[in-house]
């Protein structure tokens, strides 16, 4: 079969990317300051659960604070307890057997009203994760977009998985079709609280699964924002339950339970194991065993060439290292470079990296803001003190005496032990590595020298090493010449594996099937002697 012959499984048809916002233009910068303001005004509300389509208090809660301004309450969000958990699963089994029978078509239209909502609301949502998770202009625009692009994304696949598979013979009829698994949790985290926690919510939903939406603390109003677009799709009562919380007192619960048939989460490497071998117990009372699709970070590599466009690579380690200030699961935290052009590679970067501006993230000048809170503040820090013991300390930059928000400045490191404890964990903040590597079998070693397998990247004019760094750069998103951050639905199916994930590629064209089960009927139609006639052959 020839390539032009081939079904194209990378795309979807129809499918276009929701085009982000244009901030050059002067008419763009006033609604995002409007949305900013207008969501200042909202700070301090209230923001209940939500389990069978009814609002519900709950005698503990979450106070959102904002990372840039820590005095900052923006909100209070009920905190469910287990029993609410509990009963917002019995409310997704009981949804559950009616949403199936809904045609997919009809469910994938609930995804396009979620989709244009978002769109009609795209400022204020950005506003929303600007203030609550610390994130710039562009970095909060582009998360509507992908959000967005999940929605209308997974809406067409789902149509597209819909026609039966046949596969006949003489005197036999074959049918391949899927099933909705059941009630689904979905555990989601607080460094993409809109995107990911739509992605994964909106595919076991247009797959005919119910679900029980469990939030991280830390974004748990963008995750009501979600929940209020949700609700004005019009999807029918209890197939989508809004459960804030704390995670260690409802993770048992709500991945324990006999009646959740599939756990969805992404988060800590830490937290999606024991949630997978927590899921993998099975009690009397159960009927399925659990399916886990779990995405669990990464510590992710750029190795550049002695012959790379020097330009290019800096400004694509930087952006990898330290958008979102390194809080990005694909985010680059090592950078392995050829001897050859080590120096003069690291004195590039060095600039480049004193150049940042760190600030407060509603204001649009800064490259990266704050850190999430201040467990994430202090375990970062932990990590900085490591390596000034341990490796050669090649930028520091001290926010220490900015105590209005969880400010850390960028930190690069030269690693002189490559199994040392900085050049394997998963910082998950502004901490580079920058390591050695005497040529490019070395940087392949030394890239693949962790027990993950997220993302990765290479710059390069060779094509043997770039065709070198395709076989053997061990990762599930590997980017040539570019930066390492920044997926974009069907162009860039997401995720990894070794201990980054269990699971197919959110985005990607067989993401869905995981959330069903197909289903064969073989009917024989050789049957012996006569059929009986039918009324109309009479």
């Amino acid at each position: 079969m020839s390539t032009e012959d081939r079904p194209n499984l990378f795309h979807v048809q129809r499918f276009e990317n929701e085009p982000n916002t244009d901030f050059s233009r002067a008419e763009n910068r006033e609604d995002m300051k409007q949305a900013l303001k207008d969501v200042e005004a909202l700070f301090g509300a209230d923001y209940p659960l939500n389990i069978d389509g009814k609002a519900q208090d709950s005698r503990s809660h979450i106070i959102s604070r904002s990372p840039s301004s820590k005095e900052t309450v923006l909100g209070t969000v009920a905190s469910a307890n287990r029993d609410q958990a509990e009963q917002a699963i019995e409310t997704a089994r009981r949804a559950w057997p009616q949403w199936q029978k809904i045609p997919a078509d009809h469910r994938a239209e609930y995804l396009e009203l979620i989709a244009s909502g978002m769109q009609t609301r795209r400022f204020e949502l950005a506003a929303w994760m600007i203030h609550e998770s610390g994130k710039s202009w562009k970095e909060a625009d582009a998360e509507v977009s992908e959000a967005i692009d999940f929605c209308r994304y997974y809406s067409l696949a789902m149509r597209d998985l819909v026609s039966e598979l046949a596969c006949d013979y003489p005197g036999e009829e074959n049918r391949l079709f899927y099933r909705s698994r059941g009630v689904a949790v979905v555990i989601a985290p607080w460094n993409f609280p809109l995107a990911i926690l739509t992605g994964m919510t909106v595919a076991a939903l247009v797959t005919g699964n119910t679900v029980v939406m469990k939030p991280a603390e830390q974004s748990s109003i963008v995750a009501a924002k979600l929940m209020e677009i949700a609700r004005d799709s019009g999807l029918p009562t209890g197939v989508l339950n809004f459960l804030p919380g704390n995670g260690e007192e409802l993770g048992p619960v709500l991945v324990g339970s006999p009646d959740v048939d599939l756990v969805v989460f992404t988060g800590s490497q830490e937290v999606g194991l024991s949630i997978n071998k927590l899921a993998a117990e099975t009690v009397p009372a159960q009927l399925n065993v659990k399916k886990v699709i779990a995405e669990m970070g990464g510590k992710n590599a750029i190795i550049v060439d002695d012959d790379a466009d020097l330009d290019d690579a800096v400004q694509g380690v930087v952006n990898s290292a330290f958008g979102y200030a390194g809080q990005k699961c694909s985010a680059c935290s090592r950078v392995i470079v050829l001897k050859s052009i080590f120096d003069e590679f690291t004195e590039r970067l060095v600039n480049a990296v004193e150049s940042l501006v760190i600030g407060p993230a509603d204001d649009p000048g800064i490259d990266f803001g704050p850190v999430i809170d201040q467990e994430a503040y202090d375990r970062i820090n932990d990590y900085i003190e490591l390596g000034a013991e341990e490796c050669e300390t090649i930028v520091s930059i001290d926010l220490s005496d900015r105590d209005d928000g969880y400010f850390i400045g960028p930190q690069i490191f030269n690693i002189l032990e490559e199994d040392s404890r900085l050049a394997q964990a998963e910082i998950f903040g502004p901490v580079l590595s920058v390591m050695k590597a005497r040529d490019m079998d070395h940087a392949l070693k030394l890239a693949n020298n962790t027990a993950y397998a997220l993302t990765g990247g290479v710059y390069s004019r060779s094509p043997k090493n770039l065709k070198r760094a395709r076989e053997e750069f061990l990762v599930g998103n590997l980017y040539l010449n570019r930066e390492i951050t920044g997926a974009i639905v069907q162009r860039h199916p997401f995720g990894g594996f070794r201990m980054s994930g269990i699971g197919s590629k959110a985005g990607g064209p067989d993401y869905l099937q995981q959330f069903m089960l197909p289903v064969n009927i073989t009917e024989n139609t050789m049957r012996r002697g006569f059929a009986p006639k039918s009324s109309d052959e009479e």
